[in-house]
């Protein structure tokens, strides 16, 4: 059988999707992932990839559907949010529009697999009558999205003479007590990071603790290092080595890094957090995921998109502490890697993570849509 994944060119969209389309790969189908500008991400993921759009980044539509777009949206409803988030993806989709169509009517796929923001997917599945599966990339809903979006999408539609997005069968990635649909399939969260060297000397355990800080593949690209500031001035007062995992982003301005502090080049998250003792992050979904599945506390220092969503979802199992940039401390940061209730909780949703079923065994599932 043929599956076509597709994704917006997003780590956070398109890496959750990864370990889906290899199981699929390995049990004997043929697979191919459909992306957009930049398609290193796919390359590395070792799946034949096909390229669409306009040459376009998401970035760039972004910047298209609003001039002036701001990640960091800590004072707007998370509506607002969610509602400028779609013009921005939905401009991504009318530009992969074409070409979506053009690989999925040449290669006649018997089912599109499609990141819940992947605009024209849901469209291009109804005109060619293919079934499709929303694979939702975290806590907050994807199904909602896929509606908002064939809204956003209308005058697209009409030109097809498609009523409406194909209908769906929804795949969620966390258990039921983090959140997603709860309408479709659920499968484990298997960490996909991409490739990378990992020193050797991370591949055990610290003398003391250690703990990791990342802002993810995207939100540096908007605001730098800036919300790590005054965690790192404070990282000098606390017993604990810190791994600053931020890839090439500029460092200036922390000043000066405290004897505790080592930058890294990228490292696949999930094997620097196999030598963690906990992490500080900025609430996505990939690397709360990640460290979810790892049983590795989180500090959550939220500044858009969904990561207030997933902060929620997280201090509500109690893994997870909260801050803002401007409020973290060494005496929070000890508190990280001593509080036993916090490891507990992350101790139980690992647990939870673990019990859903792999992605080789959901297998049988989309071989019965087809």
């Amino acid at each position: 059988m043929r599956f076509l994944f597709t994704g917006p060119a997003s780590a956070g969209h398109v890496f959750p999707m990864v370990p889906t389309a290899q199981a699929l790969r390995a049990a004997g189908h043929q697979v191919l992932f459909a992306g957009s500008t930049p398609l290193d991400m796919l390359r590395h993921s070792g799946l034949p990839t096909a390229e669409i759009g306009d040459g376009s980044t998401l970035f760039d539509a972004f910047r298209r559907a609003d001039p002036n777009p701001e990640y960091v949206t800590r004072d707007r409803s998370q509506e607002e949010t969610i509602r400028l988030a779609g013009l921005g993806f939905a401009e991504h989709g009318r530009a992969s529009l074409d070409g979506l169509l053009a690989v999925a009517t040449a290669w006649r796929p018997d089912v599109i697999v499609h990141a819940a923001f992947q605009a024209a997917a849901p469209l291009v599945a109804a005109k060619l009558g293919i079934p499709a599966v929303v694979h939702n990339f975290g806590v907050m809903s994807g199904f909602g999205m896929v509606g908002t979006l064939a809204g956003l999408l209308s005058a697209e539609y009409e030109a097809h003479g498609v009523e409406g997005p194909a209908t769906h069968t929804v795949l969620d990635v966390v258990p039921a007590t983090l959140g997603g649909d709860g309408t479709g399939w659920r499968v484990r969260y298997v960490p996909y990071n991409g490739g990378g060297t990992v020193p050797r000397d991370l591949l055990g355990r610290g003398d003391r603790p250690r703990i990791a800080v990342t802002l993810g593949t995207v939100l540096t690209e908007w605001t730098g290092v800036n919300p790590l500031v005054r965690m790192i001035s404070e990282a000098a007062s606390v017993d604990a080595d810190f791994l600053l995992a931020v890839g090439d982003a500029d460092l200036g301005p922390l000043g000066e890094l405290p004897a505790n502090v080592r930058p890294l080049p990228w490292v696949p998250l999930a094997q620097l957090l196999d030598s963690a003792d906990a992490i500080v992050h900025h609430g996505g979904s990939g690397t709360l995921l990640t460290a979810a599945a790892l049983a590795v506390p989180q500090l959550i220092l939220p500044q858009g998109a969904d990561h207030f969503i997933n902060v929620d979802a997280a201090q509500g199992l109690g893994f997870a502490l909260r801050a803002t940039s401007d409020d973290v401390d060494a005496t929070l940061l000890t508190r990280l890697i001593t509080d036993e209730g916090l490891r507990k909780a992350a101790t139980t949703t690992q647990a939870e993570i673990a019990s859903l079923p792999s992605p080789a065994e959901l297998v049988p599932y989309f071989e019965a849509l087809a």
